[in-house]
């Protein structure tokens, strides 16, 4: 089976990084195109994968076809490559705000295997989040194969369409949040004297193994919050400022924000 990349951007190479990593696919049978020769020759340089500017020659060969470019290219892309997909190639997508609907549209084609991913940026780190949904022509021995794929950079799960919207919110754009979190929380620590740098290291340790308690020990968040939170001590001031300056409500209606453009991109 061979895997054409079409767009060699970071996540494309995330992508492409876990699947030789974790020995789902050989650098012979991956290949991709890139607008830019500097893009492709990255990917070559770096992962030892054919790699060009030639958008169909890509389209004829790959058996499973991801689509990585940005939304405002994805048209022009499909009408360039269109007529040289072969019948049955599974096409997975990682574009953002396109739907199954669009892409069916957009290619005009019955023959082949539509499926919707929504990674995220820590698959770089192979830490990834991915949403994934499938038209009602791709069997479920594809579905499968492109959850192992996503699985090779991260946790990855099959949601009805019409949570992907949500999925970006939650997972697809809220490592932005999240930054946003670990940067603030460092420049209180700074305020407080502590060189810059460490506090970017307590600030990111402390967020990734609060994440891992969430994720290892199945205990709600709000048990968790609880342990932290002792009678009369220093956390539980912490929390009611948090509570006070409405950081649940800010999260819910950025997210909200989030859903809403994701909707009408």
């Amino acid at each position: 089976m061979k895997a054409g990349f079409i767009g060699l951007g970071n996540m494309a190479t995330a992508m492409i990084g876990g699947m030789l990593e974790k020995g789902l696919m050989l650098q012979k049978d991956l290949l991709g195109s890139d607008k830019t020769e500097a893009a492709a020759e990255r990917a070559r340089d770096r992962y030892g994968i054919a790699a060009g500017t030639d958008n169909a020659a890509v389209a004829r060969e790959a058996d499973i076809l991801f689509l990585a470019v940005k939304p405002v290219f994805l048209q022009e892309v499909i009408e360039e490559i269109r007529g040289e997909v072969r019948p049955g190639t599974l096409v997975v997508s990682i574009v953002a705000g396109r739907d199954l609907k669009y892409l069916r549209e957009a290619f005009d084609r019955a023959d082949l295997k539509l499926v919707r991913c929504m990674p995220n940026t820590p698959a770089l780190v192979l830490e990834g989040c991915t949403g994934i949904c499938a038209g009602e022509e791709v069997p479920k021995e594809d579905l499968d194969q492109v959850v192992r794929l996503m699985l090779s950079f991260g946790r990855a799960d099959v949601v009805p369409e019409r949570l992907m919207d949500a999925v970006v919110a939650v997972s697809g754009s809220s490592p932005a949040y999240v930054f946003m979190f670990i940067e603030a929380m460092a420049d209180a620590a700074v305020a407080g004297g502590m060189p810059r740098q460490q506090a970017y290291e307590f600030s990111a340790q402390a967020v990734l193994g609060s994440a891992k308690m969430v994720l290892e020990t199945g205990m709600h968040p709000g048990q968790l919050k609880d342990m932290v939170c002792s009678p009369g001590g220093t956390t539980i001031e912490a929390v009611k400022v948090l509570e006070e300056m409405g950081l649940r409500a800010a999260v819910m209606d950025a997210m909200e924000a989030c859903m809403e453009k994701s909707r009408t991109m």
